[in-house]
């Protein structure tokens, strides 16, 4: 068991939605918080875009985006999707046929935007598409281009005429007995998006997927995603996300996860806590984490590691975490597994050893959840 107990004061109760699938993905009702991210190859090209894939895959990412904006990019769909290791919803815009073509391809989702797919007609024959073809839809509204009667009926971008576009539009899929839908409204406002989505999540039970659009490049809108993103997800809104940079989409999958992590709401990999560093410090604590994190993406299974440069909060962080280090001077330092003190270690000797337990506690782990897996069954 990981050494990062979740308290009472701690969980978040997450809003009560209707479950669809992505593919082989459930999304909403009790299913984990699905992380999206988005290719930025030419979606014509198909090994260019299926490695992207891969790699946001290998990084975490449950389900990709794929921009289909001609026939080229839906015929190169039919490969990509054949080869994906993850579900492929393909991005819709203006052009209501791309839609059919990329259901026919196998997309495992369409996402449309209510203010540029069409009418009401094309709107059905999307949703006949899907339905012959086993799509679920994902309604994205976006602030940016909004329906050209909703800005003139509100004036401007706002909640109201946000959740009234999507609103408008899930009406439209369930009058045509379609209920396999996800829905969002997405600004690059924090404010506006964050009162769109509180006003939605009341508004509907369907599964919302979250994202600050155009968030920025990958400090800003790390920092803005965070905020927005952290403070929808803390009261309980979101079945699915994206963090949308100005980044490798690697980048995006990595952040979306860290926000999760943050919130206990999903764990992936190595939570690395470490102190900032200071004066007391008896190593480069800095530098310490940065080779880490290098060394240490590869590993899956959900752990923490403590690095902490002093005495001073050092042994408290180890008590709680699968394995730590702390500076204790004098080139060396205390190595704490499973939240015991175990043996002193000298710095020089130390990112080595560290790599060494975590893949050590990490197969121990695994074990373990294996072994749990195998006696519930033999229960059953």
């Amino acid at each position: 068991m990981s050494h990062n107990p979740i308290r009472p004061w701690r969980n978040v109760e997450r809003r009560k939605s209707r479950r669809i699938m992505v593919g082989s993905v459930p999304v909403g009702g009790d299913a984990p918080i699905s992380v999206q991210t988005m290719t930025n190859t030419d979606s014509s090209d198909v090994a260019a875009t299926l490695a992207q894939v891969v790699a946001c895959a290998e990084a975490g990412a449950d389900i990709v985006r794929i921009s289909t904006p001609d026939a080229a990019s839906t015929r190169a769909l039919r490969d990509i999707v054949r080869e994906s290791p993850v579900p492929i919803v393909a991005d819709i815009h203006f052009h209501y046929r791309r839609a059919i073509e990329a259901a026919e391809a196998g997309a495992a989702c369409l996402r449309i935007n209510p203010g540029n797919i069409g009418d009401e007609k094309r709107v059905r024959d999307v949703i006949a598409a899907a339905r012959d073809h086993g799509c679920s839809i994902r309604i994205g509204v976006n602030a940016g281009s909004l329906e050209k009667d909703l800005l003139e009926k509100y004036g401007e971008p706002c909640p109201e005429a946000m959740v009234e576009s999507g609103l408008d539009h899930i009406r439209i899929l369930e009058d045509n007995d379609f209920h396999e839908f996800k829905i969002s409204v997405k600004a690059s406002d924090v404010f506006l998006a964050a009162a769109a989505y509180q006003a939605l999540a009341d508004a509907t039970d369907a599964p919302i997927h979250l994202g600050i659009t155009e968030a920025g490049g990958m400090l800003s809108g790390t920092v803005k995603s965070a905020i927005g993103l952290g403070n929808l997800l803390w009261l309980g809104i979101g079945d699915t996300l994206r963090v949308s940079l100005s980044a490798d989409p690697v980048e995006e999958v990595r952040v979306g996860y860290e926000i999760l992590k943050s919130l206990g709401l999903r764990h992936r990999g190595v939570n690395i806590i470490s102190c900032p560093s200071c004066a007391r410090q008896g190593f480069d604590v800095i530098r310490t984490v940065e080779i880490l994190e290098r060394r240490l993406e590869h590993i899956k299974t959900p752990m923490s590691l403590s690095i902490i440069g002093c005495v001073v909060n050092g042994p408290g962080e180890a008590l709680m975490t699968d394995v730590g280090f702390t500076g204790g001077g004098a080139g060396a330092g205390m190595v704490y597994l499973a939240g015991r003190q175990s043996h002193k270690l000298s710095n020089a000797q130390m990112i080595d050893h560290i790599v060494e337990q975590v893949e050590r506690r990490a197969a121990e782990i695994e074990a373990e959840s294996a072994a749990a897996g195998a006696a519930g069954k033999a229960a059953e």
